[in-house]
């Protein structure tokens, strides 16, 4: 186990110096100015403005986040990094309680599957950045058992909104994965279905809840990213990317701290779903995990 996570790790440490040596190579080989094929501009520029060195943008998270003085931005990055981090966290759980009970609801009935599923589809042709604002103003507005809905409810919302797809698909396709063998054994002794659920169902679909949960992981850090730059809630590293790209015209390397944020928090939150799948298969055979 410790082995393969240390080569997991060492190959991740490569595949980022490899996009560094890529990104530099660019900046050697590409226009300035960006270029245009068929008309269309779609080459990047590669003016220090548009990409800073490698080296500059590691430098300027260790220096204050204003020139005139205070704490490193890297320090700042993080505050902004960790608020965003925990809505993140709500939003994926909130997801994936709504993502399993919907794949239950439709592995148990068949006309339910066939009401339902069209619709969770359907839900991700929806605009994020179109329905934020609407879900923001539910602030103030909605009140359940004397709790007062808050801003930042509206954003782990939008978030469970983007992970719960993900999770719900994977779990109806673990759930219903089962052999028929031990399905019609179950039948046999009359074992009820909710028993078949939690003793072979589940643990027949772990294989596929596990991944479903870390895409969902990745996607509710982008659906806070994107709640917070569309509805300007503070405290977030998405308003950090809104006032850090006002200074980017001078300080070009300052945008970049907050992407290495908002990926940090990304890594960070697909972490804490490897953990749990290492707990999980812990005491599993190896056969059923392949």
């Amino acid at each position: 186990m410790l082995r393969r996570a240390a080569r997991k790790t060492a190959l991740f440490v490569l595949a980022v110096f490899a996009v560094g040596c890529l990104w530099e190579a660019y900046k050697v080989i590409g226009p300035v100015d960006g270029g245009s094929v068929f008309g269309w501009k779609i080459i990047p520029k590669a003016s220090d403005r548009a990409m800073p060195h490698t080296w500059d943008m590691i430098a300027r998270l260790l220096e204050p986040e204003n020139r005139s003085g205070g704490s490193p931005i890297a320090v700042t990055v993080a505050g902004y990094s960790w608020y965003t981090l925990r809505l993140a966290a709500v939003g994926l759980v909130i997801g994936g309680v709504v993502g399993i009970g919907l794949a239950v609801l439709m592995a148990r009935w068949r006309i339910a599957s066939r009401a339902i599923l069209p619709w969770v589809i359907m839900s991700q042709t929806v605009p994020l950045i179109a329905l934020a604002p609407q879900v923001v103003s539910w602030s103030g507005k909605i009140e359940i058992f004397g709790w007062e809905w808050p801003r930042w409810a509206s954003v782990c919302a939008l978030a469970a909104f983007l992970s719960f797809f993900p999770v719900a698909v994977g779990t109806l396709k673990g759930l219903t994965s089962v052999p028929a063998a031990p399905l019609e054994l179950m039948e046999t002794y009359a074992v009820p279905w909710r028993v078949t659920l939690v003793k072979l169902r589940f643990p027949a679909a772990v294989p596929f809840i596990i991944p479903s949960l870390k895409l969902a992981a990745t996607l509710s850090v982008v659906g806070v990213i994107v709640a917070e730059i569309s509805t300007g809630i503070r405290g977030g590293i998405g308003r950090a990317v809104l006032s850090y790209q006002q200074a980017s015209t001078g300080d070009a390397e300052k945008i970049y701290s907050a992407v290495f944020g908002a990926a940090a928090l990304g890594l960070a939150l697909f972490g804490s779903v490897v953990l749990l799948e290492v707990i999980v298969n812990r005491n599993r055979p190896r056969e059923a995990t392949s």
